[in-house]
């Protein structure tokens, strides 16, 4: 896993679990292995198995970069599809939005990844759809770059009404240019 890619997302649904305990819980899923070594050689334990989950119990799915998506990932991409179908949003970024295109999830839906030609490569049908964006949210597929993790967990933050739009704006508008303005909305309306 790509550590810069996710977190964002993890800082903010702790904080926003502080702010209203057990609304959200997050798990760290593995395919069947108990332990996961980032690409910042962390070790990060698993929750649990993929394929133990109950779809129901879910309320976004997040696929984190890595240089793996390629092949595999069998039991994630199942998981994604089997979602989706059930209308729960699902969120790539990097790597992870090509196992998207390799399983035709990103075929009919407005998406964007690392460049257009990352995904081609799986011989999806979606490369017309692919947009020059930081982040795509479309019909509940929410993807980014690798140099957008800002951007992504924005996105997902909004998805999920983790947070009021304001707050949100004041917490992307901090994180992309620093500037002092926003951490004082952040606070002021973090209250």
């Amino acid at each position: 896993m790509a550590d810069w890619e996710y977190g964002y997302l993890t800082s903010g649904i702790t904080w926003a679990d502080d702010a209203d305990p057990g609304r959200y819980r997050l798990r760290v899923l593995g395919d069947g292995s108990t332990e996961v070594t980032t690409k910042g050689r962390l070790r990060v334990r698993t929750d649990g198995a993929i394929g133990d989950v109950d779809p129901s119990e879910v309320a976004l799915l997040v696929l984190p970069g890595a240089d793996t998506w390629d092949e595999g990932h069998d039991q994630a991409l199942a998981l994604a599809r089997s979602l989706l179908q059930a209308g729960t949003p699902v969120a790539a970024i990097c790597g992870a939005t090509l196992g998207l295109a390799r399983a035709g999830l990103l075929d009919d839906r407005a998406h964007t990844s690392n460049a257009p030609e990352f995904l081609t490569v799986s011989g999806y049908a979606g490369a017309a759809r692919y947009r020059e964006e930081r982040a795509v949210d479309d019909r509940g597929v929410i993807t980014a770059g690798a140099a957008a993790p800002v951007d992504f967990a924005a996105a997902i933050f909004r998805r999920l009404e983790l947070f009021p739009p304001a707050i949100v704006d004041a917490w992307y508008g901090l994180y992309t240019t620093g500037e002092r303005k926003h951490f004082e909305l952040l606070t002021a309306d973090a209250g």
